[in-house]
């Protein structure tokens, strides 16, 4: 039973890893995949010695470690609260308004956030701003709103996908654990404090452990397709995805974007080692492995 899982797993994540003698070889189409010329560690030089390794490497790392953060408090706070409401039919509204931005594509989402954002024609600086007499903003020329956008728009967007898993969670904790609280004249602050988040942490550890092992992955459609590929915005839009993209569509190099990608995979994968091991110094019950 579990050989056509076995086999989708080795086609789809294992057989493709061939293609990491990519990121060491100078790729020559002509030549084809195993006859190009072998080219050592100069693909990871292009990334290394770029001017903006500093702040495509900056980027990615704070944006996910903000997305980790607020991403799972926001949805451990909606999966309490949903778990919470009495009326069944009224949380299951509720839990499908803030499961739907999920299945939208980050194309949508941008045109969206510049139904918002637009100078002329948004609703900000068309009916907002006039009402407390502010003028027109240039959202997309100026690069001290976008961190916050940015934020919104992935948390707007996963919050509910995420707070799914988290309930599944809190629904599956035994219901004599909060009756016997109640009991003991518990309020529902102290119930969510000593029983739900102490019984769904395995879960949360879990998790953040997966996020910081893409740290080193950005959403390509979220710093992409949002900000517009506006140029003006690179010193806080651009990340290690959408920079190796545009050099990639410019040089058609695939030796170099191969070696970012592997260069982010092998960094991520240790850091889901180092913090594991932490985690399992501090509680060996809820580490990953």
């Amino acid at each position: 039973m579990a050989l056509p899982g076995i086999l989708l797993l080795f086609a789809f994540n294992y057989m493709p890893m061939f293609g990491l003698i990519i990121a060491f070889k100078n790729m020559n189409f002509t030549k084809g995949f195993f006859r190009s010329d072998w080219y050592g560690l100069k693909n990871f030089q292009f990334f290394i010695n770029t001017p903006y390794a500093y702040t495509i490497t900056r980027n990615t790392i704070l944006y996910n470690l903000v997305f980790i953060g607020l991403g799972n408090i926001f949805a451990v706070a909606c999966a309490i609260a949903l778990h919470e409401l009495r009326n069944r039919r009224t949380a299951k509204v509720y839990q499908s308004i803030l499961f739907l931005p999920y299945f939208l594509s980050w194309v949508v989402v941008s045109y969206l956030v510049f139904s918002f954002l637009s100078v002329d024609m948004g609703l900000i600086n068309k009916q907002i701003l006039p009402v407390f007499h502010v003028p027109p903003i240039e959202w997309y020329g100026n690069t001290r709103y976008w961190p916050f956008i940015l934020t919104f728009a992935n948390l707007w967007k996963y919050t509910g996908y995420n707070s799914v898993i988290y309930l599944a969670t809190i629904v599956g904790i035994l219901p004599e654990y909060f009756e016997a609280a109640t009991i003991d004249g518990a309020s529902k602050l102290q119930q969510i404090r000593k029983i739900t988040i102490p019984l769904i942490s395995p879960v949360i550890i879990i998790l953040v452990l997966l996020g910081i092992g893409r740290v080193f992955f950005a959403d390509f459609g979220l710093f992409y397709q949002v900000p517009k590929n506006t140029g003006a915005l690179f010193d806080v839009t651009n990340v290690i995805d959408t920079y190796v993209y545009r050099t990639l569509i410019n040089s058609g190099d695939l030796g170099m974007s191969s070696a970012a990608g592997l260069y982010q995979a092998v960094v991520g994968f240790i850091l889901v080692l180092a913090s594991n091991l932490i985690v399992r110094r501090i509680d060996p019950s809820k580490a990953l492995f």
